[in-house]
């Protein structure tokens, strides 16, 4: 299996040890559900994982890079092109409208916007909305949309449909996993969902 995403005897604690000695490999066109308990270091591990914070111990390669060997300007590189995170937060521009907010990604990358994926998130009628005056759904939508266009390999997703009903987080869900199958990606997901969770093709479950 060609690895997007590698880890290699990672370990990490912050005034408790949180997890030790993990080692798993994520390849192209593959999904892996981290699952436990609040306080478990689920959010902690994909933090480490993109490139977010540096583990006490061990190595994370992302496309054979060891990413806490890099540059500065190298490591800013992964991130703006390689690397998608869904966070629970969405850190959208509240006073930009949905459709800067979108563009902004897909300048940064020099990636197209994407109309179709757009419709098919169901944003195409708030492009020109405050993303301040939109839901909480829609901004998860609208996040999730402005990270897809900037064409990650590696989609990092915390609770990616918490913010969702049950028909809508399912159609979202599905364009993820049709997004990585068409273009040899990856997803990592942290999630309290076990349904969600059994849908990846490796499932963890992290214990405090």
């Amino acid at each position: 299996m060609e690895a997007l995403l590698h880890v290699n005897s990672l370990s990490h604690s912050f005034d408790y040890p949180l997890f030790n000695n993990l080692s798993f490999t994520l390849g192209k066109k593959k999904s892996m559900a981290i699952t436990g308990v609040s306080g478990s270091g689920k959010s902690t591990l994909l933090h480490i994982c993109a490139s977010l914070l540096k583990p006490k111990e061990g190595e994370v390669f992302i496309n054979g890079k060891n990413i806490y060997n890099l540059s500065n300007d190298e490591l800013v590189n992964i991130r703006r092109n390689d690397i998608g995170i869904i966070f629970q937060s969405h850190f959208l521009f509240k006073g930009f409208n949905v459709k800067e907010n979108i563009e902004l990604a897909t300048i940064l990358t020099n990636s197209d916007f994407d109309e179709e994926l757009i419709g098919r998130l169901g944003i195409s009628h708030i492009l020109n909305n405050k993303v301040g005056d939109i839901s909480g759904g829609q901004q998860q939508r609208v996040s999730l949309a402005r990270i897809l266009c900037k064409k990650p390999k590696i989609i990092f997703a915390d609770e990616p449909t918490g913010n969702l009903d049950q028909k809508t987080a399912d159609e979202v869900i599905d364009i993820i996993y049709q997004y990585i199958e068409k273009n040899n990606a990856a997803l990592f997901l942290v999630t309290h969902d076990l349904k969600l969770a059994n849908k990846c093709d490796i499932v963890y479950r992290l214990e405090s």
